[in-house]
């Protein structure tokens, strides 16, 4: 499992990783989104699939290489490992921290002996602290109940830290999830797109 690896630099183009406040799934919609965070990108390893569910990673200043999770260079747990496009393929986890994308390359070994490994998406875990996909942290893929937000831009909110610590003070605070807006408490405020079986956060003012 040694020497896979994942090169690239945060927010750069083809090679990438993301992590902290970045991911893949933002929390669109026309009332109340964080919108998009930036994506990884990054090229496949070789053999059996790289960063399967349960793998670990360690991590370098322009690279991800697979190591297995006991040793002392892992430093994230794959929590999901899905094919396809994040816009098109299942949620990461609620308390994922990063996600890194996985670029279609040709390797000399594959998965399946065919000379190409398919895109697809790592939904990763920190091993240790931060967790920036914990409720209220103010960063992961998603937005969860829990999470902080504040205003930015006309109809569009981002995440911050509950804490206060981010660039900007929480306004809103997401206190449950709900199959529609009719089921939200009479004190929410703020209505959030969070996807999944209970699409709808209900926010109030923090």
């Amino acid at each position: 499992m040694f020497g896979r690896s994942i090169g690239g630099v945060c927010a750069v183009p083809v090679l990438a990783l993301a992590f902290a406040l970045t991911g893949c799934q933002g929390s669109p919609g026309s009332s109340g989104s964080s919108g998009d965070r930036p994506s990884s990108r990054a090229s496949t390893g070789y053999g059996a699939v790289f960063l399967a569910a349960d793998e670990c990673s360690s991590r370098g200043r322009a690279s991800f290489n697979e190591v297995p999770c006991r040793s002392e260079r892992a430093v994230a747990r794959v929590v999901a490992r899905h094919n396809g496009e994040t816009s098109d393929g299942p949620a990461c986890p609620a308390r994922t921290d990063f996600v890194l994308h996985v670029s279609e390359n040709r390797p000399a070994a594959d998965e399946n002996g065919d000379g190409s490994v398919d895109r697809g998406y790592a939904c990763m875990r920190n091993l240790d602290n931060p967790h920036p996909g914990d409720p209220g942290a103010g960063g992961g893929p998603r937005t969860i109940v829990g999470d902080c937000l504040t205003a930015a831009g006309k109809g569009q909110v981002r995440e911050t830290a509950c804490a206060g610590t981010g660039r900007r003070a929480p306004q809103y605070r997401v206190v449950t999830a709900v199959p529609s807006r009719s089921a939200c408490p009479p004190s929410t405020s703020l209505y959030v797109t969070l996807g999944g079986s209970r699409p709808v956060g209900c926010a109030v003012t923090a």
